[in-house]
């Protein structure tokens, strides 16, 4: 597996199980619908009410898992990150990838209380259990960053 291909895998994706942690340690996790830049960024929008946005804020640790949905198919990506809002030219990047992959996201930016969340990866593990032996490869920031 390299970054590459890892990065061609979670692109075949667009949902992900997103988790966070509140203000008591408890761990939450929802379903968003992402997008994945070259750097292995993940971005998503959600509303400013939900609890993933309040934890992030007081928490930016992030994690997700990629794959895993199809039947038969046990290839997965666990991803964990630095979670930000991103504002500017930032934000105007990621929102142009994002809305190519969700139509719908220009008309939910006039939402009350839209949120635009970015996750930069500290940490990706691959596994893919399809295979004897599984393959599991784990990729660093640095690795990744190397590669983008």
């Amino acid at each position: 597996m390299t970054p590459a291909k890892l990065l061609d895998f979670m692109r075949h994706h667009s949902l992900a199980v997103q988790a966070s942690v509140s203000g008591t340690a408890a761990p939450q996790a929802a379903v968003v619908g992402f997008v994945v830049t070259d750097r292995f960024e993940l971005f998503f929008d959600t509303l400013e009410t939900t609890r993933k946005v309040w934890n992030l804020r007081r928490n930016p640790q992030i994690a997700f898992v990629i794959g895993g949905q199809t039947s038969g198919d046990e290839r997965t990506v666990q991803y964990e990150g630095l979670a930000d809002e991103p504002a500017g030219a930032e934000l105007t990047r990621l929102k142009e990838l994002y809305f190519k992959a969700f139509p719908d996201g220009p008309e939910r930016q006039r939402w009350a209380g839209i949120t635009y969340v970015r996750a930069r990866p500290t940490w990706i593990r691959y596994s893919d259990f399809n295979r004897t032996p599984p393959q599991i490869v784990e990729f660093t920031a640095g690795e990744l960053g190397a590669a983008g």
